[in-house]
């Protein structure tokens, strides 16, 4: 395996690897394989020891790429953006080693060394500076070009790509840092937190940003969160690029290193664009190069996942250790005297900046370089160097005689592999804190939640409000001290990054063709369905009794209609005892003035008994008044056919003793003789009779019954009686129809009768109008809703009724009461007037 294969997915570069001292070199390159050092890369800080630690650091935030033109051989890649932050890390391996070297319990006879090399927050970069580590304090002179198969050990501080814990593809990678993984879980469980449901994501050019991005993906499916846009910052970078990565949303996630965000972010400041909510990886989320004051209006709020702190002892007092007069010819040392300082310790190093001595003290207020008062990435640093000689003390203490273990080349093989294998079981202890790895090399999953918040002087400062422990259950990792948390823009309440505001109760998210899902439209539900929470997927239907409110939030019962004493209920009822009681009246009047002209030639005993059914048909309407059961139901409209056709059986009957008494006064007619009282009588019964039979069949086969109509007004329960058998309630009509016509047809026939009181003439209009009342009845009686068919059969039983009682009796009663002198016999058959003549 080469050492290539290793490296190629690392970003940022930060690894430490440990290889052998030259010193140990081994056997001789085959003859005929030589080959030469095309270029040099040389480290930026050295140190030799019996055991040499390379060290991978993002000392350059940014890179200018050489010209590729493939006519000539192209120069190295310029290195740009000194970073104090990353100069800080090297400088605290540089401690680790010395005070290992220094240590009499851990690795007492044997020392460290150390190759810095700068990877300019680049891959290929950090590839060759992987390389380089395995060519010795002095690369020109390696033979490693040769055929060097060495299993080399990382152990990273800073890589936490999860696609580095493959150990098929990696088994010698380690780290101390954790698994992007549990960041992309701890970012995930943070936007469900505060319901940020509409995110931006935005993600550097390497494996590092791929594969956070794609983690954070699969741990969003499923949930309410939807990604707004996905972004890449360009490797290298382009201005016009990176500005139109624009978003809709408040809500911003950056997987990136603070080289990239540096150049995008003062872009963004260019264009003055404030208002969004950073989330940050751990890869920027405590970078001091962000804290300046101008820099708060855009960031100040950003909140993240950083990584945990630990306490270094000595780190301070060791970073001001790093002076221009201490290393004279260092060039990494001068750039940091350029950046913290902004000036020139060496006439040599820059022109464009102003001279100055390189005695100058370091101060906490360079805090992109001196902040030591909690590290994170310095602390794993440490725990890293302090990993690897743990893991060399427990191989050496277990290995006698490893002093000539570099004698052939497949003894050093040998040592390497099992130097994995000791640093796979390493376990020790650091301020309190155990250092060990899992199987895949992974060390334990711990956040601290960081928000960036004003501090003194207008700049910003890292607090701490909260931390996520991925060795907890689910769901329980994440704890938050949300009253500390101040948000982007000086905010203390949550922002709200939404593509849709939420839809209220009442109505439900209608998700808008072609569009993620987090952009809806909010419709109301429909009548007889409810959404009592908020963002509603569906509406509930209300069960069959209970109907929505107004607001569409509550199912409440439906309201019960049927025809009861309301004002409507109260009018009918009245009207229907108002012409029971004139009907009654009339009775008495006719039974009082039994023995007239009027009454005996109008067939008293037929009067009696249409007015006596009359009376029953005016009470028949009462039945349609109040809540339905199944006798009333039963009642009405049998009651009401029977009466109906008992009334209408006696005026068909006097029709026909009318008709024949107009046509016995025709030579040779003795028709009467078949028309007397008794066959009167017979004829009512029979026609009332059949009415009856077709009634008793009704209420035997199919008989009306209450029902509760919920499908006519969907918001009401109309309690009404269903009529069991149609074909028979339409018999029942059609039966009275065609006695009302039969009526009508024989009446009109006898309209001619001489006299003055023509009682045919009176029939006929009467029967006019109860046909009329009855065909009225039938379109309104179907298109009427609810309670108002009741009351539009029950005003057809009293209009038809009245139509019978004024048309039949209100003339009679007006010659009995107002015009006695016409009540004889003379007057009513018109002679009165020949008798005069005569």
């Amino acid at each position: 395996m080469t050492p290539l294969v290793l490296f190629h997915l690392i970003y940022p570069v930060c690894v430490l690897t440990i290889t052998l001292n030259s010193r140990y070199s081994p056997a001789s390159p085959p003859p005929g394989k030589v080959c030469a050092l095309q270029s040099s890369f040389e480290p930026g800080f050295v140190a030799e020891g019996d055991y040499v630690i390379g060290g991978i650091f993002p000392l350059h935030y940014n890179q200018e790429m050489p010209d590729l033109n493939c006519t000539y051989r192209p120069s190295a890649v310029k290195c740009n953006g000194f970073d104090p932050r990353a100069f800080r890390w090297a400088q605290t391996m540089r401690l680790a080693v010395e005070e290992i070297n220094q240590s009499k319990e851990l690795l007492p006879n044997h020392t460290l060394g150390y190759k810095i090399f700068d990877s300019c927050a680049y891959p290929l970069t950090g590839q060759r500076a992987a390389l380089a580590v395995l060519n010795g304090p002095n690369e020109a002179h390696s033979p490693t070009c040769t055929v060097f198969l060495i299993l080399l050990s990382q152990i990273s501080y800073f890589s936490s790509c999860a696609c580095l814990s493959d150990r098929r593809k990696y088994p010698t990678f380690f780290r101390v840092i954790p698994n992007d993984d549990y960041q992309v879980k701890a970012i995930a469980q943070l936007l469900l937190r505060f319901n940020w449901t509409w995110v931006g994501l935005v993600r550097g050019d390497h494996e590092y940003g791929r594969f956070a991005v794609q983690g954070l993906l699969k741990e969003l499916q499923g949930s309410k969160v939807c990604i707004a846009y996905q972004e890449m910052i360009p490797l290298l970078y382009n201005r016009q690029r990176a500005l139109e990565i624009i978003s809709q949303a408040k809500v911003v996630v950056v997987f990136s290193a603070e080289g990239e965000m540096t150049p995008f972010l003062r872009d963004y400041m260019k264009e003055n664009i404030t208002g969004i909510q950073w989330v940050a990886s751990e890869a920027w989320v405590t970078a001091s190069v962000f804290t300046g004051s101008e820099y708060y209006p855009y960031l100040g709020g950003t909140i993240g996942f950083g990584i945990r702190q630990g306490h270094i002892p000595k780190l301070s007092d060791y970073l001001q250790t790093v002076e221009p007069h201490r290393y004279p010819s260092n060039t990494l040392v001068l750039e940091l005297w350029g950046a913290l300082y902004g000036c020139s310790p060496s006439p040599s190093f820059s022109s464009l900046l102003p001279p100055c001595s390189g005695q100058e003290t370091l101060l906490e207020q360079h805090s992109a370089y001196m902040n030591t008062s909690s590290p994170r990435v310095s602390y794993n640093v440490y725990k890293a160097v302090y990993a690897i000689a743990h893991a060399l003390q427990n191989l050496l203490l277990c290995k006698p005689g490893s002093e000539k273990i570099h004698e052939n080349f497949h003894i050093t093989c040998l040592f390497v592999s099992k130097l994995q294998h000791y640093l796979q079981e390493v376990a020790f202890s650091i301020d309190g804190e155990e250092v060990n790895f899992d199987l895949k090399g992974d060390s334990i999953p711990y956040y601290d939640i960081i928000n960036w918040q004003r501090g003194s002087g207008g700049k910003i400062e890292f607090v701490n409000v909260g931390l996520f422990d991925g060795t907890k259950t689910a769901g329980k990792e994440l704890v938050i001290q949300e009253e500390k948390i101040m948000w982007a823009g000086h905010q203390s309440e949550v922002l709200v990054s939404v593509c849709s505001a939420s839809c209220l109760p009442g109505s439900r998210k209608a998700v808008r063709r072609g569009e993620p899902v987090c952009c809806f439209d909010c419709v109301p539900c429909d009548s007889g369905k409810i959404s009592n929470q908020t963002d509603s997927v569906d509406c509930t239907l209300c069960p069959q009794d209970f109907w929505s409110n107004t607001e569409r939030t509550a199912c409440i019962p439906k309201k019960v209609e049927f025809l009861t004493y309301d004002s409507l209920g109260i009018a009918l009822t009245a009207i229907a005892v108002v012409g029971a009681c004139l009907t009654i009246a009339v009775l008495a009047i006719f039974f009082y003035h039994k023995n007239t002209a009027i009454v005996r030639i109008n067939n008293s005993e037929l009067s009696f008994f249409i007015l006596l059914s009359l009376t029953l048909c005016f009470l028949c309407a009462l039945v349609f008044i109040g809540e339905p059961t199944s006798w009333s139901c039963m009642l009405r409209h049998t009651a009401f056919s029977i009466t109906f056709s008992l009334c209408i059986s006696c005026i068909l009957g006097k029709t026909l003793v009318v008709l024949a008494a107009f046509t016995a006064t025709m030579p040779g007619n003795n028709i009467m003789k078949w028309l007397g009282p008794r066959q009167q009588r017979v004829i009512i019964f029979s026609c009332t009779l059949i009415q009856v039979v077709i009634c008793a069949s009704w209420l035997i086969d199919a008989p009306p019954f209450p029902s509760r109509n919920t499908q006519y007004e969907h918001s009401k329960i109309i309690l009404e009686c269903a009529v069991g058998s149609s074909l028979a309630f339409w018999c029942v009509l059609g039966y009275i129809g065609l006695l009302a016509c039969l009526c009508f047809v024989l009446a009109f026939l006898a309209r001619k009768l001489p006299g003055n009181f023509n009682e045919a003439k009176f029939i006929t209009f009467s029967m006019l109008i109860f046909c009329a009342v009855w065909l009225a009845f039938i379109p309104a009686y179907i298109s009427s809703p609810g309670k108002y068919a009741d009351a539009v059969e029950t005003f057809a039983i009293l209009a038809s009724s009245f139509g019978l009682l004024f048309c039949l009796f209100a003339p009679k009663c007006y010659i009995i009461l107002l015009k006695p002198e016409m009540n004889t016999k003379q007057h009513l058959l018109g002679k009165e007037k020949k008798q005069e003549d005569q």
